[in-house]
């Protein structure tokens, strides 16, 4: 078996990550044909939260039983599982012609990504032993999650550009087939030691509580924050999320070992990887809608001025994880969470008309140093700080905070914009003869809101458009300013409990007992 991952674990490395973009590539594939979907589908902006949110909330939700049954029935053969029914609900995502099959399938596509993602560390991790080689694997690794997030609008604008919005999912299944033969060829199996039988009440207690507060997130501005419905959603989820702590607490073989949030380093290495996410997922979802609906770029254009960012990101990740082995994940990792609230901070000051051979590019830049300099130190410092019973429920943590992150995202991002973008867009069509109803499908979407405006009489247009694009900029604004607050702050915390260098150099020796 050593013989064999010696020979064969760059490949190994190269078809893990392959899996990694496939899942991860589907959280931000679609944010670029989001207008394209608002216009084909009559998607308003809760719809199209839901669109992006459908396949991250399964995800995120399913992930601790995913990387329960890796460790029990073989991590290969979960993964291949996994990609197999990937590819089919990416079939049915492909043809859907509604907002809800659409929705329907990519929840389904979640469910199967769950499936795959904790498999990959898990592998990854017994795979690499020397320190500097798993430094430099998590990094790789990690590069590809952030590569896949930030290649997924140009591959989306690519697609969108030339064939119909169904295209973005009808691709996954070619590099599902070349996924599931490489793994089958070279991936060879492994399970976890530690066995634990599965949890279905603490499953079912945590996919819900997540379920319902992010439902109350995306849903608040238009329900009203105040309203029965939202406070009664988040009092169930908050109690179903203490049931679940209490319950796994008192359980024997709990689906999460809770205690391991006890953890110094755990904790503050979870909350910097879950911050991370939520700004960049948050800041794509509105970035991406900003080039296309405010710039007027294509959806290729789109996709394509978002490159300086992957770019950035796959330089700088691997020397990332390299330089927290150097100086510890402390400085590495805070100061990656301070330069990333810096570059959302430096975007919420930006005009519609900014120019993007200047602040927009750096700004983003910016923004990718300060992401590629906290994933894979974090993951470290998760890793490195369990027993090696505890291995699994690390993995899976890792895992989903890095997913529930991101769909907190966009949608507490997604809910900030909608709460200036909806009252101000009825600012701007005051004193325009609208009907209700007309004036409230402009409220459900920029595209729906420019479609109103090409509607009116060519003398009332600039006017209006002027006040629906400062609409627009006012929400995205205030989005990016809330993340950029949220991450320096968490910046500033994750410095207190984040290992230094020597406790760094421990982490990673660690890993080593731990994949064994």
């Amino acid at each position: 078996m050593n013989t064999i991952r010696h020979e064969r674990k760059y490949v190994i490395l190269a078809v893990l990550c392959l899996s990694v973009f496939l899942v991860v590539v589907d959280n931000t594939i679609v944010n670029v044909a989001l207008p394209s979907l608002s216009k084909s589908l009559g998607a308003s902006n809760s719809a199209l939260q839901w669109v992006v949110d459908g396949y991250s909330l399964p995800f995120a939700g399913l992930l601790l039983a995913g990387g329960g049954l890796s460790d029990r029935w073989g991590r290969k053969r979960t993964m291949q599982l996994g990609l197999f029914f990937f590819g089919i609900f990416s079939l049915f995502a492909a043809f859907s012609t509604t907002t809800g099959q659409l929705i329907t399938s990519r929840a389904l596509m979640g469910v199967a990504a769950a499936f795959i993602f904790p498999a990959t560390l898990s592998i990854l991790t017994v795979t690499f032993e020397d320190a500097n080689e798993r430094a430099r694997a998590l990094g790789i690794w990690s590069a590809t999650s952030g590569l896949a997030v930030a290649f997924g609008p140009i591959t989306g604008g690519a697609l969108i550009t030339h064939f119909w919005y169904g295209s973005v999912f009808l691709i996954n299944v070619p590099l599902v087939a070349i996924t599931l033969v490489a793994g089958y060829l070279w991936i060879p199996e492994s399970r976890n030691p530690f066995q634990r039988s599965l949890d279905p009440v603490g499953l079912a207690l945590g996919t819900a509580g997540i379920t319902t507060l992010v439902l109350a997130i995306i849903e608040g501005p238009s329900w009203g924050w105040r309203s029965a419905t939202t406070l009664g959603l988040f009092t169930l989820s908050l109690v179903l999320l203490v049931s679940f702590t209490r319950y796994e607490l008192r359980r024997e073989g709990p689906l999460l070992d809770v205690r391991v949030f006890k953890i110094p380093a755990f904790s503050a290495g979870s909350g910097a990887i879950a911050m991370a996410f939520f700004g960049l997922f948050g800041f794509i979802f509105l970035m991406t809608q900003y080039f296309q609906l405010v710039r007027g770029y294509s959806a290729l254009s789109a996709g394509v001025h978002t490159l300086p960012f992957a770019i950035t990101t796959a330089v700088l990740t691997p020397i990332g994880a390299v330089l927290a082995l150097r100086i510890g994940a402390r400085y590495v990792v805070s100061a990656g969470l301070l330069i990333m609230g810096l570059g959302l901070f430096w975007v919420s000051l930006q005009s519609d008309h900014a120019a993007y051979w200047g602040p927009i590019i750096y700004s983003m830049i910016v923004l990718a140093v300060g992401f590629s300099l906290i994933t894979a130190p974090s993951t470290a410092a998760i890793m490195g700080s369990l027993s090696p019973s505890q291995i699994g429920a690390g993995s899976a943590v890792n895992n989903v905070t890095r997913e529930l992150g991101g769909t907190m995202g966009v949608a507490i991002i997604g809910s900030v914009f909608s709460s200036l973008f909806g009252p101000q867009i009825i600012e701007a069509f005051r004193g325009v003869p609208l009907s209700a109803s007309q004036l409230a499908t402009a409220q459900s979407s920029m595209q729906a809101a420019l479609g109103t405006v090409a509607h009116l009489p060519s003398q009332l247009q600039p006017t209006v458009l002027a006040g629906v694009t400062q609409a627009f900029m006012s929400g995205f604004h205030r989005g990016c300013l809330v993340a950029a607050i949220l991450l320096a702050l968490t910046g500033l915390v994750t410095f207190a409990f984040l290992p230094g260098k020597k406790e760094t150099d421990k982490e990673f020796s660690m890993m080593q007992a731990l994949a064994h």
